[in-house]
């Protein structure tokens, strides 16, 4: 009898810990998670414009996985996203990694195209990115394409809009 509730308690903590390693993937569990149309997205609680970017990818036809955590700087050190290329939410999909308020439009381009690269990036928070919208105003903005090692190039060009 004691082997059989051993077994079944084993059994009953497989599932969460397959979910924690989800929750928590390091860089060779990025292919994994996901597909070209679920994005998990990593973001603290509190933040207001992580909620309306997800909203947003969901409007644009994204399915999203909200995944709310208060330690996104080890979230970002696992997926080895560079310091410069850093903004306040990282999702995952399709095994590439989507940092900060990127268009919907870039990432779908991102999945057409499916380039060599580690994934997309908007440094920071630029007024008028998508989740960060201020009254029709919009900073210039890139979206970068980045590779393994933290090089990055122009993926998209947002011109300033007053």
């Amino acid at each position: 009898m004691k082997k059989h509730i051993q077994l079944f308690a084993i059994l009953a903590v497989l599932p969460f810990l397959a979910a924690c390693d989800n929750d928590n993937p390091g860089t060779d569990q990025i292919s994994r998670i996901g597909n070209d149309e679920t994005m998990v997205v990593y973001h603290d609680p509190s933040c207001g414009c992580c909620t309306k970017w997800i909203a947003y990818m969901e409007k644009s036809g994204f399915k999203v996985r909200d995944i709310r955590t208060t330690n996104m700087d080890e979230v970002k050190e696992r997926l080895h996203v560079p310091n410069h290329l850093m903004s306040c939410h990282t999702a995952i999909i399709g095994g590439y990694v989507i940092e900060g308020h990127v268009p919907a439009t870039d990432v779908k381009r991102l999945l057409e195209k499916r380039p060599d690269a580690r994934g997309l990036s908007v440094p920071g928070m630029p007024v008028g990115s998508p989740g960060m919208e201020y009254q029709g105003r919009r900073q210039a903005y890139d979206v970068l394409l980045f590779n393994d090692s933290g090089d990055a190039g122009i993926f998209s060009h947002y011109p300033e809009r007053l």
